[in-house]
């Protein structure tokens, strides 16, 4: 098989990886191109032997992992207790693979991200994925998605951020057979195969869109002409009494990717929290940037909703059916958001079937909106591999 995902639920590391060693053994035959491993805090202080022993077991051509507070693993998501995750592929056609170690410095010309593949430049955006898992006190997230989007239009970028750790200093990445403390860790795929990637954003939207037509930084002052506070009020009075509990629960703000567009759907929105009002401007706050002329639209997010999202968007990328997945959810999710465990991970296999699957629950979720990358929050952030 081309692809494969393994566990252990071990709190010993070393149990975890002999049942890992042995499983794998099993299960698989010949070389490993791209082995990613997830695991939970209980193995950090091993997170060293973790790389050497599994990059020795898989010989990987490029071995990359990091820690999560939920480690992902076929149909489960492994809250709260240990998990040890391993996923494996070899294509069928040679493909180039680059691990990279991304780290930021203060260089002579400033502030600057060093490490990047070399051979980025040259690669062809529509047959290229960049694959990247950071530590989030460490790695500048915006600064590499934009410098990324800014230099090679077009290419992929899935991942997340590392959330075992709760300060700085603790969380350990792995490439390949060695574990480093900071900055972030991935690999560059370029060549002959098929991906395909989905970011749930979980919300659905209220109202109608609005063009920006007064802003400041990240403050919506003027929605079609008329203060943005006025339009918001206007909105509350139309809405059912779920939608105003909604509102006053958590409101966001979802801005077009695609103003060529004739009219916008769910999907077609980078969605983003409401930070609150501006008392001096009457101004309301987001989590991003805003310029007159961009399109937005109130946005709403519950566990119904994020559910419906995902399964719908699942359902579109059925067909054909692909072989693989790699999963990156917020640490937001899981039973934090739903009634039952499992969620994200069951909806995956009641969508695509039992495919081998692997990830985790991120502090940050990477992945791209129309044709352009983003940090993302409350988030499902998926690849999907075809055979």
């Amino acid at each position: 098989m081309p692809f494969m995902s393994l566990s252990s639920t071990c709190i010993e590391t070393e149990a975890a990886l002999s049942e890992l060693e042995a499983s794998f053994a099993k299960t698989w035959q010949g070389g490993v191109d791209l082995a990613v491993v997830f695991f939970s805090a209980h193995h950090l202080p091993a997170a060293s032997l973790l790389a050497s022993r599994l990059q020795a077991l898989t010989s990987a051509r490029a071995l990359i992992g990091c820690p999560g507070e939920t480690i992902i693993e076929g149909g489960r998501e492994f809250e709260d207790g240990p998990a040890l995750s391993l996923w494996a592929a070899k294509w069928r056609h040679d493909i180039q693979l680059t691990p990279y170690h991304l780290t930021f410095e203060q260089t002579a010309d400033g502030a600057s991200l060093l490490g990047w593949p070399d051979d980025l430049g040259d690669a062809a955006a529509e047959r290229s994925l960049l694959i990247a898992l950071g530590d989030p006190f460490t790695f500048p997230t915006d600064d590499f998605l934009q410098q990324s989007n800014e230099e090679k239009p077009g290419l992929a970028v899935v991942g997340g951020m590392a959330s075992a750790a709760q300060q700085p200093g603790v969380n350990r990445l792995l490439l390949g057979s060695e574990a480093v403390d900071q900055g972030a860790v991935g690999v560059l795929l370029q060549g002959d195969f098929a991906f395909r990637t989905i970011v749930s954003q979980g919300c659905r939207p209220i109202g109608k869109p609005m063009v920006v037509t007064k802003a400041q930084q990240n403050l919506l002052l003027e929605l079609g002409g008329k203060p943005a506070m006025g339009q918001l009020q206007e909105l509350w009075q139309q809405l059912e009494p779920r939608d105003r509990e909604l509102v006053q629960g958590g409101l966001h703000v979802g801005r077009v990717t695609n103003e060529y567009q004739g009219a916008f759907e769910r999907g077609d929105f980078l969605i983003r929290n409401v930070m609150g009002i501006d008392e001096k401007t009457g101004g309301i706050a987001i989590t991003d940037r805003v310029r007159v002329g961009q399109t937005v639209q109130f946005h709403v997010r519950d566990a119904a909703t994020a559910d419906e999202d995902l399964r719908l968007l699942l359902s579109a990328h059925a067909a054909p059916r692909p072989a693989a997945g790699l999963l990156f959810s917020c640490n937001g999710r899981g039973t934090r958001l739903f009634d039952a465990a499992d969620h994200d991970a069951h909806a995956v296999r009641a969508a695509l079937g039992d495919i081998p699957l692997a990830g985790f629950f991120a502090m940050g979720e990477l992945g791209p909106i129309g044709k352009r990358n983003f940090v993302h929050g409350f988030t499902a952030s998926m690849v999907f591999f075809e055979d």
